[in-house]
């Protein structure tokens, strides 16, 4: 729940059904939000209506199912119910650790006697792919999205490497600017979203604007002469590279065709590039280059931010997007392994090996040098994610500096 809320795939806008809800404490908190939610347990809520919903959850369900067959319809039922995204969650096997169990069909029977399937990241991927028949989304450890339009998974997608950019703001007085300014403010806000000339399915004023001053092209020259053409250039270059990191991406595990985007993103490589081809051209030069170590180790040592150590590139996670598109495709094919993670405070992108590590303090704000709590390492070579837990007693490790994690210059320790 909290990954559908954090990726804005719920509001109230949206009906929710939870299949397997437990005694219901999530959806008493949706409702509280006024998200419209109902659910179904055979146990605990065996007479709730059974109904579709744009959105279903099915969260710690299917690793407690010993029977494979009725594994198998449960999902497939989940499934039927789904008119937008389905999100599974499943128990991973690094929650097994040191744990004692006794092997059972094709899980185990815990200390409780009671029945859980443990998965690796990549066999639950592969699990729900292959019983849907749907490519699923890594929305956490252990998280997936499961969409059911081709062009609402690709939004998503676009969205996810979307970063904020804020709108320029007017410097000096314009008659022309003053009037209109209930559609140009508008206007500002799409065209800041989208780095390029709104057409009239990217905001509502669309018609309204084009009565009043014949084109967005006027509109964006009304604008130029009021804020400065350079922060609009500046965000257009943005916009371009969001493009080229959502595009390499896209090819996990096969690229859309143009007519499977949504119309936005139809738009955007042909103002940005020309060409989808041209476009896609780009994004697939980026990356090829995440599997050459000298570009990574070049990418990492020209980085305008981050702390530079002898085989990696720290930064702190709100600095990620700051960084060159080949950084951000490298952490990102990551992360279509891992799926988002949870209270990380650093990312660590290492220059020779192919690895990305995830790490999380302790009150990594407050402290000087906190206290490391866990760390995720990807290896892309390898295809492999691997949890630690570094919370127990003897296995203490502390941040030794936060200096240049996130600030505008790197700083070069040996």
């Amino acid at each position: 729940m909290r990954c559908l809320l954090r990726d804005g795939l719920v509001d109230s806008s949206r009906t929710l059904f939870d299949y397997g809800c437990g005694r219901g404490q999530d959806l008493d908190f949706l409702g509280d939000l006024q998200i419209p939610c109902s659910g179904w347990d055979p146990v605990h809520r065996p007479d709730g209506a059974v109904t579709p919903a744009d959105v279903v959850n099915l969260s710690y369900v299917i690793n407690v199912i010993e029977n494979p067959q009725e594994r198998f319809e449960v999902l497939k039922k989940a499934w039927s119910l789904c008119l937008g995204v389905l999100v599974v969650a499943a128990q991973l096997d690094f929650a097994a650790a040191d744990k004692e169990h006794l092997a059972f069909a094709d899980g185990v029977l815990t200390s409780r006697n009671t029945f859980q399937k443990y998965y690796t990241q990549s066999e639950l991927r592969s699990y729900l792919e292959r019983t849907l028949g749907v490519e699923a989304i890594p929305a956490a450890p252990g998280v997936f999205y499961v969409f059911r339009e081709e062009s609402a998974r690709q939004q998503f997608l676009a969205n996810r490497y979307h970063r904020a950019v804020p709108i320029p703001r007017a410097r000096q007085s314009e008659t022309l600017f003053e009037k209109h300014q209930e559609v140009l403010q508008p206007f500002m806000a799409a065209l800041a979203r989208l780095g390029r000339l709104p057409g009239p399915e990217d905001f509502p004023e669309y018609a309204e604007l084009v009565a009043r001053l014949g084109s967005p092209k006027r509109a964006l020259s009304i604008v130029n002469r009021v804020t400065g053409a350079d922060a609009w250039t500046a965000i257009a270059a943005k916009r371009a590279e969001d493009l080229l990191v959502f595009l390499a991406l896209s090819r996990f595990p096969k690229r859309p065709p143009l007519s499977a985007l949504p119309p936005s993103t139809q738009r955007d490589a042909k103002a940005f590039f020309g060409t989808y081809q041209r476009a896609c051209a780009e994004a697939d030069a980026l990356l090829f280059k995440v599997g050459d170590a000298t570009a990574i180790d070049a990418a990492c040592c020209r980085a305008p931010l981050g702390r530079l150590v002898d085989n990696a590139l720290l930064l702190h996670h709100s600095a990620l997007a700051d960084t060159e598109p080949l950084l951000r495709i490298y952490e990102g094919c990551a992360r279509a392994l891992s799926g988002d993670i949870e209270d990380v405070d650093v990312i660590k992108l290492h220059r020779q090996s192919g690895k990305i590590s995830y790490l999380g303090y302790d009150n990594f704000e407050q402290e000087t040098n906190p206290r490391l709590r866990f760390r995720v390492k990807v290896t892309l070579p390898s295809l492999s994610v691997d949890f630690y837990d570094h919370s127990g007693l003897g296995n203490e490790s502390f941040l030794d500096s936060k200096e240049g994690l996130y600030n505008n210059e790197v700083s070069e320790v040996s």
